[in-house]
């Protein structure tokens, strides 16, 4: 199938799964109106209550500087380019006429040239409405506070009288076609049915009217807003036959929704638009037999604007497929439901292989990333991992605000509603996992140090050097909830600092057991760890004249912190519910893979470094010592390491913006296991790998010179065996394409115990693969006993288990009382291996019935029998 007719199909199937409201036609089309077939689209604002969230049919730039009140809708906030755009309409290629109207007032008239208007022929960056909606550039028509039109970026003189901007007027925009394919416009502004002013404008190319609709007050100001209300609207229409009706482009009031299905147990949330008391609660339906059966309710969070259902002994053997309902009240407080439907899968069976989406760093370049979207279709994964950097502060514009609570969390909800418009339909139908990361904090490094609060003075670099958190601690609550409230209850619920809630936690999903965790909450702030003289800023030193390294190991410092260690000992021995293999999930991985001009004491240059062409190495370049990887503290670091081989994890992460496989070392080069950090979906900071190489450096056979052995700049042991840097490959846009963006797919096949990495550029069709469509590197196959990769110093006697296949072994040694290592076997026979001389344990066991068999004092130097289990 050609790439493009997939992209056509996809979208169509998805737009039959958007969230409908009752009827055909949108909710903001008032039923008095509904018989004239020569209006689009009206606003029925009159019959809505008061709230936040402006409507389905329209997307608020920003959600927190709109609201419906009194019937109207209104700009709270003077500001700079304020925004309502209207989704399900726009104008069309065809040669028609269109009239827009709409009731306006200025509620502040300080500043002469602020702007109250309609922006017509919209475009973004992106052919896509919802890219026109955030981004959108066009024709701004409209009326200055003194009275002057506004036509583009000129305003002209209007026989307004002064005292009529006091006033609720109608201005109304007509165009009709004029020869040589142009448009001749009308603006005419109406106090009731009494003309007020009038212009018209000639020769408007018809290309400069194609594209969206949107309502705008523009306030001429520098300051991000001034809390003053700007602007109200009545009585948007939009007709003619120049006119499109898309009543499919809507989003809201139920956005999407995620869930996790774990031990028999599915936890599904959803998230919900801002609405107030107008909301009721959500009920989750099944379809049995053809049939919606109610099943739960919720009651919608008021903070997170979360739905949260928890369904207990879950048996089905096949998708189930779920509708959600969302009742809002109108003015009459009648209920209007609004449906999103999706399905719950199965746990993947042992015999068949498991296909993983491996997403992170998603800022907006590509938004609404309609590429990415029907490949992730295409591959069919059977979960989304979406491991933090979900957004970016500056993702839909206008930066971050942090004001209020309450405004700093609609601005949050903005950006996180932009993400599920760009993928909800990749986890509509399958479990999906999602961890936020600093980005999704609004810091752009973040140390947690236990939840404490960052300073509250100071630049952003100088607050977050501090450790803790620099928002609000209920809003880094609510950030929590929405992205992580579906995953399975956490190990260890007790809150951090400021009561802020934690999530790491055990998900057991058919043979695969993963751990999830927090790799940033509990971790030291370097500039608390380093003394002054090394002049710590960003996790970076920048005193070139320090040289104490004892810093670098830091054994004072934290990286995961103790509850994780302990979470994760206990967890790499669980081998329960028929787990066969296991996975960490975390937003990086356990080095620092990056490289920067030598004696770089930052890398806030990475942005803007030259890109090299294909086959050219950079030179000059050494590994960073950025304490915002996770390379940082090297002693917690190996720590973290020494316990995840343990149990033969494999490690999945993401937040580097370079795709690389790695093979971990602790005391020497690849003594422990891989870990696939994958590329960027939209990449803002394009790290690259260009070590300066070593005169005895050996790259891995038949492999680029950056692959095989180094240390980082911490000093830890890795076998680099794919990377993905930065190059220039001619395609636009260059911001995307230039940037080694795309996505990871991992392949687990639970019975063979086989592991593939693949590193899918995002200009890749993987409907039509090409040598060229994954990066350098990949594919990449490794075993799950590739992940503890200690070498042997003998082998205890073979353990055979007669009655049983994959059984779990456990290793103890009786020297130390620690426990080597835990497995489930492959098949019916183990040759257990230990890495020094002394007396072992061997547990040999099936958890899920606790039936153990153990032999103790078993040593090394026994060439004898093999241990014999029958496990009954």
């Amino acid at each position: 199938m050609k790439r493009r007719t997939f992209l056509e199909n996809s979208l169509l199937a998805s737009a039959s799964l958007s969230v409908l409201p009752p009827t055909s036609l949108t909710k903001d089309t008032s039923p008095s109106q509904e018989n004239n077939a020569s209006v689009a689209y009206a606003s029925n604002w009159h019959t809505l209550p008061n709230r936040t969230w402006v409507g389905e049919s329209l997307w608020a730039n920003r959600l927190q500087d709109w609201h419906l009140h009194d019937g109207g809708l209104e700009c709270i906030v003077r500001g700079r380019n304020r925004s309502v755009a209207l989704l399900t309409h726009s104008l069309g290629s065809e040669r028609g006429d269109f009239s827009i109207s709409t009731d306006l007032r200025f509620l502040n008239r300080d500043d002469p040239s602020d702007t109250l208007g309609v922006r017509i022929g919209s475009k973004g960056p992106i052919d896509d409405y919802r890219s026109a909606a955030i981004y959108g550039k066009g024709l701004l028509l409209g009326v200055r506070a003194d009275g002057k039109w506004v036509v583009g970026e000129k305003s002209m003189d209007s026989t307004l009288p002064a005292d009529v901007l006091s006033k609720t007027l109608t201005f109304e925009i007509k165009g009709e076609p004029a020869g040589n394919n142009q448009y001749s416009l009308i603006l005419r502004l109406r106090d009731d049915e009494k003309p007020v002013a009038e212009t018209s404008i000639g020769q408007v190319p018809a290309a400069d009217l194609l594209g969206g609709l949107a309502l705008v007050s523009h306030g001429n100001t520098p300051q991000q807003q001034e809390f003053a209300p700007s602007a109200r609207f009545e009585n948007w229409r939009v007709e003619g036959t120049k006119v499109i009706s898309n009543p499919e482009q809507t989003y809201g009031p139920l956005y999407f929704a995620q869930y996790t299905l774990h031990n028999g147990t599915v936890k599904l949330s959803a998230l919900c638009a801002p609405v107030g008391t107008a909301g009721g609660e959500v009920v989750l339906e099944l379809k049995e037999g053809g049939t919606w059966k109610k099943t739960a309710t919720s009651a919608v969070d008021p903070v997170s604007r979360i739905a949260a259902f928890r369904l207990t002994d879950w048996q089905a053997s096949s998708p189930v497929a779920y509708r959600l309902t969302y009742p809002l009240l109108d003015h009459n407080n009648q209920p209007l439901p609004y449906y999103y439907e999706g399905s719950i899968a199965p746990a993947p069976a042992v015999d068949k292989p498991i296909w993983l989406g491996l997403f992170s760093c998603n800022t907006d370049h590509g938004f609404p990333d309609n590429d990415l979207r029907a490949s992730m279709l295409y591959h069919t994964i059977d979960a989304a991992l979406f491991l933090g950097d979900q957004f970016y502060e500056v993702s839909g514009g206008f930066g971050v605000e942090a004001s209020t609570l309450d405004r700093s969390i609609l601005d949050y909800m903005r950006k996180w509603q932009q993400f599920g418009w760009s993928y909800r339909d990749v986890f509509r139908h399958v479990p999906c996992i999602t961890i936020p990361d600093d980005h999704d904090v609004y810091h752009g490094n973040v140390w947690g140090e236990g939840g404490k609060a960052a300073i509250p003075e100071g630049s952003a670099y100088i607050r977050q050097d501090s450790g803790g958190y620099k928002m609000h601690p209920d809003w880094v609550k609510m950030v929590d909830h929405t992205q992580t409230s579906h995953l399975p209850d956490p190990y260890d619920p007790t809150p951090v600092k400021q009561g802020i809630d934690v999530y790491y936690t055990h998900w057991n999903w058919g043979p695969l057991s993963f751990a999830i965790i927090e790799d940033r909450k509990f971790k030291s702030a370097p500039k608390n760890i380093f003394p002054a003289a090394a002049g710590i800023q960003n996790g970076f030193i920048t005193n070139l004249d320090f040289k104490d390294e004892r810093y670098l190991s830091a054994p004072q410092a934290e990286l995961l912190g103790p509850r994780q260690e302990k979470f994760l000992q206990e967890w790499v021995t669980d081998w329960k519910h028929g787990a066969r293999m296991k996975i960490l999930l975390s937003q990086t991985n356990f080095c620092t893979l990056a490289t920067l001009p030598k004696n770089s004491t930052g890398d806030s240059a990475v942005p803007t470094l030259p890109i090299p062409k294909p086959g050219e190495y950079v030179e000059g370049d050494y590994p960073t010592r950025d304490m915002d990887s996770n390379g940082w503290p090297h002693s917690k670091r190996n720590k973290a390491v020494d316990i995840i081989r343990r149990g033969f994890a494999l490690h999945l992460a993401g937040d580097q913006h370079i795709g690389s496989v790695i093979r971990y070392g602790v005391d020497t080069h690849d003594d422990a296991g891989f870990a696939f950090a994958g590329p960027a979906l939209n990449n803002i900071f394009p790290r690259r790998w260009w070590p300066t190489l070593p005169a005895n450096h050996e790259p891995l056979p038949g492999q680029p010179a950056y692959t095989g052995r180094f240390e980082d700049g911490f000093k830890n042991k890795i076998t680099v065996h794919a990377a993905a840097s930065p190059r220039l490959t001619g395609l636009r846009p260059a911001i995307i394409h230039d940037r080694a963006t795309g996505y990871g797919i991992v392949k687990i096949d639970p019975e063979d115990r086989q592991i593939t990495f693949e590193c899918w550029k995002r200009s890749a069709d993987p409907a039509n693969p090409t040598a060229d469509s994954q990066y350098d590197g990949w594919p990449i196959t490794v075993n799950q006993y590739d992940n503890y990769g200690r070498k042997p110093y003998a082998y205890l006697p073979q353990v055979e288990v007669n009655d049983q296949t994959n059984a779990v072994v456990q290793v103890v040694n009786e020297t130390t009382n620690e426990i080597e290592y835990t497995l489930r076997i492959k098949g019916n026979s183990f040759r257990p291996p230990v890495f020094e001389k002394g007396k072992y344990t061997v547990r040999v066991g099936e958890p899920d019935r606790d039936v153990w068999k153990e032999f103790k004092g078993i040593r090394t130097e026994r060439n004898g029998k093999p241990l014999r289990v029958t496990l009954g």
